[in-house]
């Protein structure tokens, strides 16, 4: 589980994969934390969010992901990216990562629509949790999964194992509530929804997208026994172009 500040913590899908008997190998790059050398010690992998941007190449623990990124996903085991994870993803695979092109942010929550090849993941739409005004393109062999009206790409999957997903499923109500507060300056960038708006949606939606992660999990840490989809693979595990 990697994570981009001191004091983030991987919130609901660190819950319920604890639920589910794993243990989190919790790492801070940002701090100085080693990443490992193989996945051969671990059952899976999650890149969570964070402030900086997957661009941030004069960031030493960055350039650090971006090579590690295609190892987790060569080795066939889950690896699922969260906002910045799965914008370093695509950066990996040699796709780009930009702000939107009229300055747009998502802060809040958003209907996210499911895409035909999407149904079997999502479905037709749900609102999801989104703080981003980065988005990512998608790389060689990627298959576009869901869509927002601003930003097309909100959820990817590259051969069975690797997904990326835009929105925040981690992000519970107490966290929703920090994240407002502490980083309230955001709330003023266009598109951002206000502060009691958000915690309305939060009694709204939240539910749905516990359920949806719940099973989402399910599938994503079974794709180790499916087929690896070696193309695609390949297509990230060749590395980022710069």
């Amino acid at each position: 589980m990697i994570v981009h500040q001191e004091s983030s913590d991987p919130g609901r899908i660190g819950a319920m994969l604890r639920e589910r008997g794993y243990h989190l190998d919790i790492r801070r790059p940002c701090l100085g934390q080693e990443l490992p050398a193989t996945m051969d010690h671990h059952v899976g992998c999650v890149v969570f969010g964070g402030p900086m941007s997957a661009n941030d190449d004069h960031l030493d623990f960055i350039r650090r992901e971006l090579d590690f990124i295609p190892r987790a996903v060569a080795s066939g085991k889950p690896y699922l990216g969260v906002c910045l994870g799965a914008q370093l993803l695509a950066r990996a695979g040699g796709a780009k990562v930009a702000p939107h092109a009229e300055g747009w942010h998502e802060i809040g929550y958003y209907a996210v629509k499911a895409t035909p090849r999407g149904r079997a993941f999502f479905p037709e739409q749900l609102h999801m949790f989104q703080w981003h005004g980065e988005g990512f393109e998608l790389p060689r062999g990627a298959v576009r999964l869901a869509a927002t009206n601003w930003f097309p790409n909100q959820a990817m999957k590259i051969g069975a194992n690797a997904f990326g997903l835009q929105f925040h499923p981690e992000v519970t109500e107490a966290m929703m509530q920090r994240w407002t507060q502490f980083a309230g300056h955001r709330l003023v960038l266009p598109g951002a929804q206000a502060r009691d708006l958000q915690r309305a949606y939060c009694q709204r939606f939240d539910a749905g997208i516990a359920a949806w992660l719940d099973g989402f999990l399910d599938r994503w840490l079974g794709v180790a026994d499916q087929d690896r989809g070696e193309e695609a693979i390949r297509a990230v595990a060749g590395g980022r172009q710069v």
